[in-house]
């Protein structure tokens, strides 16, 4: 009988250390889902001390640092949850990649909110509550119970995967904590009535701006039998929409002494869409060579213009949403008089800039998820639809941020998609020039019996989901209550702990 060839190893050795690999492998799992949190971290003690370099010697220092540390939170949790619908559309239509979108939608909130942020602002830090009629320390604790408030709102409603008005929680918020404190009566009603009012009229204006703007591509680009000559004579155009309306925007908010009247301001941003039609006329002529005459050569003229409309959204979310961050910021540094240039209305630039560099890295360290969410998830976008939404909800919340109204990105931005998809429906069914066209082109391919382009299964390829948009409105209607309400609380128990 031959030897049995000696067993070297132990298996039960060999079990354990596989057991050891395990626990190291699920360690790396459970530290790199850590990473994000930690900067996080990181961030806050950087804006507290960031804060604190300008007010250390000034009254009230401690209580300034530690709203800059809430404001700072705020901001991260705008960025994860907020942003998305900047880029959520232009990732979507695979016109740009995640990093892309990550990197640009940084930038232009960073810019947006520093160069542009200060009327809306003004308006959430001392509209909406009635400063004169509030104690000076009895506002400061409103705001950090408001601003406490909204980013545990909205931090719980990035853990659900549910994009919500950032602009809700924060309004909401300090309506709570004001009339926890003092009573309804330094409530300002009318400036609230205004705000409801654009938070009901922004989204349908959206909608109807997305739909417009799809009717024009629709019906002078897509269903044409030169698209690439159509898409020559009309992509120019809308680049200069965008140019014209991004200039008009920017010289209402630089001029600070009303040199202009609003013909000048109109003419400059005509004379800016002329020349940026003029450029895209170059561009566009040059992207259009040796393209086929198909859709998908349409989706490559573009993919340009789409990058730049969610550069311009990011830039106008940027202007209007720091404020939901830095506004009770800039109302408790104003209040207690901790910063040299903050005796005006403006509020101080190192406010604006912690809340636009919080939005920043919300969105780099949180946002992906969202993004796909909100690119993916809605309505199905190629270029020319999300250029569609893009453009539209970039005007209406630069419209808004110029008459200094807190609304509701996120709302304008699935406004806009609805919009697009419902207008997709009517034309799919009434649309004359679209049945002869399909008509025609089967003609042209020998189909003896093309397909009725009114049957229910053409019709139902171009529905939105319905069940987001009932989503989207038990969002809105619970996030107000909601943060009123955890503000109200949060300010009895920050009066009964350190007042």
């Amino acid at each position: 009988m031959p030897d049995r060839p000696a067993i070297l190893t132990k298996r039960t050795l060999d079990k354990d250390l596989d057991k050891l690999t395990h626990v190291e492998d699920a360690t790396k799992f459970v530290t790199r889902k850590l990473v994000a949190p930690g900067l996080g971290l990181i961030f806050l003690g950087l804006a507290m001390l960031f804060a604190g370099v300008y007010v250390f010697d000034r009254p009230s220092a401690v209580l300034v640092v530690a709203a800059a540390a809430l404001a700072a939170y705020m901001a991260l949790n705008i960025g994860a949850n907020d942003v998305t619908n900047n880029v959520g559309a232009a990732v979507g239509a695979r016109a740009m990649t995640m990093g892309q979108a990550l990197v640009i939608a940084a930038i232009f909130e960073v810019l947006g909110a520093t160069i542009a942020g200060g009327d809306v602002v003004k308006t959430i830090s001392s509209s909406i509550v009635d400063t004169v009629q509030v104690p000076p320390a009895t506002l400061s604790w409103i705001m950090m119970a408001a601003l406490m408030a909204a980013a545990l709102w909205i931090n719980l409603a990035t853990w659900l995967n549910a994009p919500v008005s950032t602009t809700h929680a924060i309004v909401g918020a300090v309506i709570g904590a004001g009339v926890g404190a003092v009573g309804p009566e330094p409530v300002n009603w009318r400036v609230m009535i205004e705000i409801t009012s654009a938070w009901v009229t922004s989204p349908l204006l959206g909608g109807v701006i997305a739909a417009g703007l799809l009717f024009l591509v629709k019906t002078f680009i897509i269903y044409r039998d030169d698209k690439i000559a159509a898409a020559r004579r009309w992509v120019p155009v809308l680049i200069g929409m965008m140019i014209g309306g991004f200039t008009s925007y920017m010289v209402v908010q630089l001029e600070t002494a009303n040199e202009f009247s609003s013909l000048t301001i109109f003419v400059l941003g005509l004379a800016a869409g002329c020349l940026g039609w003029f450029g895209g006329r170059v561009f566009v002529r040059r992207q259009a060579a040796g393209l086929e005459n198909r859709n998908s050569s349409l989706r490559i003229l573009f993919q340009i213009p789409l990058i730049s409309s969610a550069a311009l959204l990011s830039f106008a979310h940027g202007a209007n949403d720091v404020s939901n961050a830095v506004g009770p910021l800039s109302a408790i540094v104003r209040n207690v008089g901790a910063s040299p240039d903050a005796a005006g209305d403006n509020p101080p630039v190192w406010v604006l800039l912690i809340g636009a560099l919080g939005i920043s890295v919300g969105l780099l360290l949180f946002g992906p998820r969202l993004i796909r969410l909100v690119g993916d998830q809605i309505t199905k976008l190629n270029p020319m639809r999300a250029y569609c939404v893009v453009l539209s909800t970039a005007f209406t919340v630069i419209v808004a941020s110029s008459l200094g109204l807190p609304v509701s990105t996120t709302h304008i931005a699935v406004g806009a998609v609805f919009g697009v998809g419902f207008f997709r429906e009517w034309y799919t069914r009434h649309s004359k020039r679209r049945i002869a066209y399909v008509r025609r082109k089967a003609e042209s391919w020998a189909i003896d019996e093309p397909e009725d382009p009114n049957t229910h299964e053409v019709r139902r390829r171009y529905l939105v989901r319905r069940s987001h948009f009932m989503t989207i409105i038990a969002a809105w209607v619970i996030t107000v209550p909601a943060s009123a309400a955890l503000a109200a609380m949060i300010y009895w128990v920050m009066f009964a702990l350190f007042v």
